[in-house]
């Protein structure tokens, strides 16, 4: 029998993860030491007392059983969070858990939207957001990030038409790939945007605890208006080094919370009980300190990184906030792809091209800061040894 995949299958290609990781196995054959900054995954540990709390629940029988609904110690333990990080009050039917943001994000667009209709999506961006609206069947309208405008979107660029048609906006500082944060007057352009001309802001807080120079990272949410227009995603991943058990939220405006939890509910049974009590854990413990200590490590890898290449001929500005540095590629290259691929054979350093994130993210790399300080000296060092910034 033969097997035809469906139109949609069109719009889904090999990830460039899966194309660097081969090219990797390939350099590692040659004995060459790998360096690599490809994914984001946090390689700290999560909190020992958290791990307990999980590890204790899954001996238990009873936590075995469908969860269907969230704990209401974990509703209330986003709340304690909320209220003690941000200083944002929030109701219980303004929170949701999620399997992780990722998932949260491919289908939060389903119940909000209808096909046809426009979706407002960040370019670069990262790649979820453009494929969540891809299966909503959105008409997708990419809103520019450029150095010139320090990498936010200008509302007045946008025609009277697009913002007439668009139903929903998303945003996300700090933001990744693009490593920089949003000042306040941003949010507040921002919601006023959302209310006149009625279009539904869904926000990414992943990286709010991973801001640099000694500056706050705040929530959407603690913004005047902002629960009136519009939802937040917040991981537990990059905070609390909780990624692989897949643990988020979506918070903020009842209604979209609302209509979110009824479509799940079609296709979700409810998160696993003893990730829900590792979460609790999280959310009330007294982590701060070591959350801060985290941020700290991340901007010295950040500080190695950016100052070792530019030192050496290659500027890569420094972030503001995330866990990545975001760059250009050498001047004597054409695109981000062939420069990636000969970085990894001549030098072993990986890093992920930009083009994957957008056709503005043609031209640059992203690093993702999980080496410590010291290997990323050598990474520098292999980089310069290379000759490759001489081509």
């Amino acid at each position: 029998m033969k097997i035809e995949k469906a139109d949609k299958m069109k719009g889904f290609e090999a990830g460039i993860f899966t194309i660097l990781n081969e090219k990797k196995l390939e350099v590692e054959r040659t004995g060459r030491k790998i360096y690599n900054f490809s994914i984001g995954t946090p390689d700290f540990k999560p909190f020992p007392h958290i791990m307990k709390t999980v590890s204790d629940a899954c001996l238990k029988p009873e936590n075995y059983k469908y969860s269907i609904t969230d704990m209401e110690e974990l509703v209330e333990a986003v709340q304690y969070r909320y209220r003690k990080r941000y200083g944002v009050d929030l109701r219980k039917d303004e929170i949701m858990s999620i399997y992780g943001s990722q998932e949260g994000m491919a289908h939060i667009l389903q119940p909000l939207i209808n096909p046809g209709d426009v979706v407002l999506l960040p370019n670069p961006g990262y790649p979820i957001f453009s494929m969540g609206a891809y299966l909503a069947q959105a008409d997708q309208w990419y809103y520019p990030l450029t150095p010139d405008k320090n990498y936010l979107p200008d509302f007045k660029e946008i025609p009277e038409d697009i913002k007439k048609a668009a139903k929903v906006m998303v945003v996300s500082y700090p933001a990744n790939p693009l490593c920089v944060t949003a000042p306040d007057s941003f949010y507040e352009e921002l919601i006023a945007f959302a209310k006149e001309n009625e279009v539904i802001i869904i926000h990414d807080n992943a990286y709010s605890d991973i801001v640099y120079d000694g500056k706050p990272g705040k929530s959407f949410l603690s913004f005047p208006g902002a629960k009136d227009v519009g939802v937040e995603f917040y991981s537990l991943s990059k905070s609390f080094n909780y990624t692989g058990a897949r643990m988020s939220f979506v918070l903020g405006n009842h209604e979209i919370v609302d209509l979110f939890k009824t479509f799940r509910s079609q296709i979700d049974y409810g998160i696993f009980y003893p990730i829900q009590m590792g979460a609790i854990d999280a959310l009330t413990g007294d982590y701060d300190q070591e959350i801060r200590e985290q941020c700290a490590e991340y901007e010295r890898r950040r500080d190695a990184l950016c100052d070792g290449f530019t030192e050496i001929g290659w500027h890569i500005p420094k972030s503001q906030g995330t866990m990545f540095a975001w760059g250009p590629i050498p001047d004597q290259y054409d695109d981000s792809n062939s420069f990636v691929l000969d970085l990894i054979e001549k030098t072993g350093v990986i890093c992920t091209p930009g083009s994957s994130f957008g056709s503005l993210g043609e031209g640059y790399v992203r690093f993702a800061l999980v080496l410590p300080p010291e290997e990323i000296a050598e990474a520098v060092r292999a980089v310069k040894e290379s000759g490759i910034l001489s081509k």
